[in-house]
């Protein structure tokens, strides 16, 4: 029961758990923005960060030095690439949220049969009684928690961009429309807090109340991690995370109205 009871926390949080996750990698390696070059060691900077701080400089070659144009058009080239993670993602979601919604009223019963019966034999009976319902209704639990493992496989991609953005001294150097890549503009912090806000609201649409409530934190923790880390580095960061907020909006408006209505 307490195994059930922790996938089934790890899923409805699953989110939050990748928010936090998200910036302890980032808290960790907060540090080290040092240029970086051929000559850097380190596994994740090696075969990650070098490789997408060449492609910036190559692009931007190609673009008669224009970082910014740079930045957007690997942003989306990114995205466009790590989308089929997000439909399989959103699919199976859907799947496990349809027969959990099937079998709940069964499971709630067998747990409340076993509620006061402590002992190990009455809660390994307990134990394959939920055993029988899933195989019964072809459902896994553990598929719920492990819904999230395409963003966690997604994260050192994008974490490495990250970084080679701001381990790229010459992307300083340059403007782009009003503002200097390498110095923080306020109009673009409030963009990015804006964009991600709308991201959150975005995200809910569709969802149950219950869910919504649930995942309502979200739509305040996601603007707000922006907006503050946005104040403090170069407007290049805010850059890329509106780019990649954009296109999040669209792919998930996409993914919501049409890949899984079509699906069903």
């Amino acid at each position: 029961m307490e195994r059930n009871i922790l996938l089934t926390s790890i899923h409805k949080y699953r989110l939050v758990i990748l928010v936090l996750l998200s910036l302890l990698v980032l808290g960790g390696c907060g540090n080290n923005f040092t240029p970086i070059d051929s000559s850097t060691v380190g596994f994740f900077d090696h075969y990650f960060v070098y490789p997408f701080s060449l492609l910036i400089k190559k692009v931007a070659f190609w673009l008669e030095g224009n970082y910014g144009v740079a930045i957007i058009l690997i942003t989306i080239g990114i995205r466009f690439l790590l989308m089929p993670f997000f439909i399989r993602q959103s699919k199976n979601s859907k799947v496990s949220q349809e027969k959990m919604a099937m079998i709940k009223p069964e499971m709630e019963r067998i747990q409340k049969k076993y509620k006061a019966k402590k002992s190990t034999e009455d809660q390994l009976s307990m134990q394959r009684e939920l055993g029988e319902l899933y195989r019964k209704h072809d459902f896994n639990p553990v598929a719920m928690a492990t819904g999230c493992l395409p963003m966690i496989i997604q994260m050192p991609i994008l974490i490495g961009f990250y970084y080679a953005i701001m381990r790229t001294p010459e992307i300083a150097q340059h403007s782009f429309l009003w503002f200097n890549l390498g110095e923080t503009d306020i109009l673009f912090v409030i963009l990015a807090v804006m964009v991600y806000y709308i991201q959150s609201r975005v995200t809910l649409m569709g969802l149950e109340e219950t869910q919504r409530k649930q995942m309502a934190i979200m739509s305040w923790i996601s603007p707000i991690m922006i907006g503050i880390i946005s104040l403090n580095v170069p407007a290049v960061l805010p850059l890329y995370w509106v780019i990649g907020g954009i296109f999040m909006i669209a792919q998930t408006l996409i993914i919501k109205n049409y890949v899984l209505k079509e699906s069903y």
